[in-house]
Parts: C-alpha cells; sequence; structure tokens
C-alpha cells in the first residue's frame, strides 16, 4: 500500500477516471452497435452524427484513441451509405 498522501490521492483519482471511462466507452460501443442495426436511412444520419459527435469527444479526451474513433466513424459512414433511402 502506497505510504505518500500523494500516492493515496492518485490511486483515487485513476479508480474515479477509470470507472468513469469505462462508462463513457461503453455507451459509445452501444451507440455504435444501435446504429449498426438501423434500416432507416433518416434516423441512422441524425444517428450517425451524434456518434460520430461522441466519438469524436472520446478521442479528444483519451478515452479511446483517435484511430479507433477514425475507423469506427468510417466504417459506420460505409454503413450509412448502403442503406437504401426509404
Amino acid at each position: 500500500m502506497a505510504n505518500h498522501k500523494s500516492s493515496l490521492k492518485r490511486i483515487r483519482q485513476t479508480e474515479a477516471h477509470r470507472l468513469r471511462n469505462r462508462y463513457y466507452a461503453k455507451t459509445a460501443r452501444n451507440a455504435v452497435r444501435r446504429l449498426r442495426l438501423m434500416t432507416d436511412k433518416a434516423e441512422a444520419t441524425v444517428a450517425y452524427n451524434k456518434v460520430s459527435q461522441m466519438l469524436d469527444r472520446l478521442a479528444s479526451k483519451h478515452v479511446i484513441s483517435k484511430n479507433k474513433a477514425a475507423n469506427l466513424k468510417s466504417k459506420l459512414a460505409n454503413h450509412l451509405n448502403k442503406i437504401q433511402a426509404a
């Protein structure tokens, strides 16, 4: 166990950040999953904008890497383009 006050505080902060990052990453994964299941073009377009914004925000806060965000956005954009307009 750590002996310094700063070490104890760092342990507390790290655990809090880990839990928060895990929550946001899981939320983003669920949003991506829901978008991949959509078949309505208009609904998917609105959802894509929100998911894209979410991925950019997570990448800027280092919850996920910027390359992972870019790869996900690219794949989702391809999926969106393949959906037939209803």
